[in-house]
């Protein structure tokens, strides 16, 4: 058996996209992410989904014997064989421990690579609105760890006051009021500019400004807690914070679905300013064996009527012709019937334009629609999810209009995993009934103060069955596609604000 690669990699800090473009590749390649505490859980989702994922979380406190224990790690799955991307919060040489993980591969003729990752000493001040060095207030940097495996001595922090430029400290914060001393009996000025940085480039982000002699009461009063970095230096009186701000700056939301749908959602989230964390509960099983299916395909003139109820099934039903050998010319002559804008973009992408799609995007006004136009002897056929809504077929059945219902996919519980159970966002979605059952059946909760969108009635219904959620939370966009989720959540946002506003 070869021996395999282990990549270390920084995550950047913050959110997900603060990765370098490299470190998401080696992601996509990985068999076996071994990842730290501060590393968004959802970079995660780079990785394949057969991919090995291992947390050897490391905060303050732990001793050395948890790295090497890292280090052995690291050794062992790259001896199996495997791609190793060892993912670690921020850049892995700036107090990230990269060089001795380097080292004990080194020793071990294991190949490696670093991949550097944009370091919280920089990235974070910028994202708050502090430039760490700034034309005739600041020449320099310096970044100092204000948490050390050994004990510092009284004064330790003293010798830092004589450098000139911004000083920046990182995991440093129980140890704030200690190091604001010691730097002013150093030489520093009380009256210094100096900032506190909380969960820098995340929708919780929030920033303390104050004199240095002031900073620890006001990071007290505030309750600002680790992670955190610290600022000491002129600069940190510039507030150079963006300009630019989307309709849902800030705002954070869970995503539920499908991989494909929650990609969808989260990049409108993000380009409207907000955050998205992407959490996909299910994924799309299509059934490979369905002699059904494919002697309707092969017979599909026989039929007046297709009908696709879902982007994902006409998405299927286009492979499954093509992996059939069948001529999208044999469709001659049958009128196509959708729910759904993104159902009927699917069919355009081939040149197929549906006859019929309502105004309501859902079975039951599509089923009106057919029962209005189907003609005795016409037959229906109907390409569809597993646990499809049965109201289309009463109405047909009531109508007396002859189909076939051919259930060609189901969606299935991803197992999606979270270190944390609780969803706490501003804003949580659901697409589908299956999605809600998989989230709570993989032990998901929600939170008092979440919001709840969901695309539609059915949706909705499903959600409401679990006892857990507050009915007063739960909220129905005003058109049933990924499109109308995310108008629900800008309007009740603005409402929000608006009411908050009001208050004040």
């Amino acid at each position: 058996m070869s021996i395999g690669m282990v990549y270390i990699t920084g995550g950047g800090c913050g959110e997900a996209d603060l990765i370098t473009l490299r470190g998401a590749y080696a992601l996509s390649q990985a068999d076996c992410v071994v990842y730290d505490d501060l590393v968004d859980e959802r970079l995660l989702g780079f990785a394949p989904e057969n991919a090995e994922r291992i947390y050897v979380g490391k905060r303050m406190g732990r001793h050395s014997e948890a790295q090497e224990s890292i280090n052995e790690i690291l050794l062992q799955k790259a001896q199996e064989g495997k791609t190793v991307v060892r993912l670690k919060g921020g850049d892995p040489f700036v107090f990230g421990r990269g060089g001795e993980e380097a080292a004990a591969l080194s020793r071990e003729d294991i190949h490696f690579e670093i991949i550097p990752g944009i370091s919280s000493c920089i990235a974070v001040p910028e994202l708050a609105g502090i430039p760490v060095t700034h034309r005739k207030v600041s020449r320099s940097f310096h970044v100092i760890t204000a948490h050390t495996a050994e004990d510092t001595p009284d004064g330790y922090f003293g010798k830092y006051a004589s450098l000139d430029g911004t000083l920046v400290f990182l995991m440093g914060l129980d140890r704030l009021e200690r190091l604001s001393r010691e730097l002013i009996c150093g030489g520093i000025s009380p009256e210094m500019p100096a900032a506190v940085i909380l969960k820098g480039g995340t929708s919780e982000q929030r920033t303390v400004r104050e004199r240095l002699s002031d900073i620890g009461e006001a990071v007290r009063r505030e309750n600002i807690s680790a992670p955190a970095v610290i600022i000491v230096g002129e600069t940190a009186a510039l507030d150079f914070s963006k300009t630019m701000k989307g309709v849902l700056d800030g705002v954070p939301v869970t995503v539920t679905g499908t991989e494909k749908l929650v990609k969808k959602l989260s990049e409108k989230i993000y380009a409207r300013g907000g955050s998205a964390y992407p959490l996909p509960v299910v994924r799309i099983a299509e059934y490979e064996e369905n002699e059904q299916l494919d002697r309707a395909l092969e017979n599909i003139s026989d039929y007046k009527y297709l009908v696709l109820t879902s982007a994902n099934g006409a998405d299927i039903f286009l492979a499954r012709m093509k992996r059939l050998g069948i001529d999208i010319r044999r469709l001659y002559g049958v009128s196509l019937a959708v729910v759904g804008r993104p159902t009927g973009e699917r069919l355009k992408s081939v040149g197929l334009i549906p006859d019929i799609m309502p105004d309501t995007y859902t079975v039951e006004a599509l089923g009106r629609l057919l029962a209005e136009n189907v003609k005795n002897g016409e037959r229906v056929l109907i390409l569809r999810a597993e646990q499809g809504s049965q109201i289309l077929n009463k109405i047909l059945d009531e109508n007396g209009i002859t189909y076939d219902d051919i259930k060609i996919y189901d969606t299935v519980p991803c197992g999606a995993d979270s270190s944390d159970k609780t969803v706490m966002t501003g804003f949580l979605t659901f697409a589908s009934g299956s999605g809600v059952r998989a989230f709570f059946d993989a032990g998901y909760t929600v939170s008092d103060r979440t919001k709840i969108v969901c695309i539609g009635n059915i949706t909705a219904e499903e959600l409401l069955k679990n006892p857990t959620v507050n009915n007063d939370n739960v909220y129905i966009a005003d058109s049933f596609t990924a499109d109308g989720i995310i108008e629900k959540i800008e309007r009740l946002n603005k409402n929000e604000k608006i009411q908050k506003t009001s208050q004040q």
